[in-house]
């Protein structure tokens, strides 16, 4: 059987820490920033992570 491959859009958007968690990036920070407060910019500056729900399905992306 042939090696599994990465999603190569997975392996651009997540990231497994060290505790074996998923971290994701937010959303709303491409463009219409003009609009968004100083303050709303400050917290989209940092990751998020994923939800246990979804994270086997992008594990699995991520051949984890």
């Amino acid at each position: 059987m042939p090696k599994m491959k990465t999603h190569s859009s997975a392996k651009k958007r997540f990231k497994i820490t060290a505790s074996g968690k998923v971290k994701r990036f937010q959303a709303y920070t491409s463009h219409m920033m003009r609009n968004k407060s100083n303050k709303a910019k400050l917290r989209l500056r940092d990751g998020a992570m994923v939800s246990v729900a979804d994270e086997k399905r992008i594990k699995r992306l991520l051949c984890k």
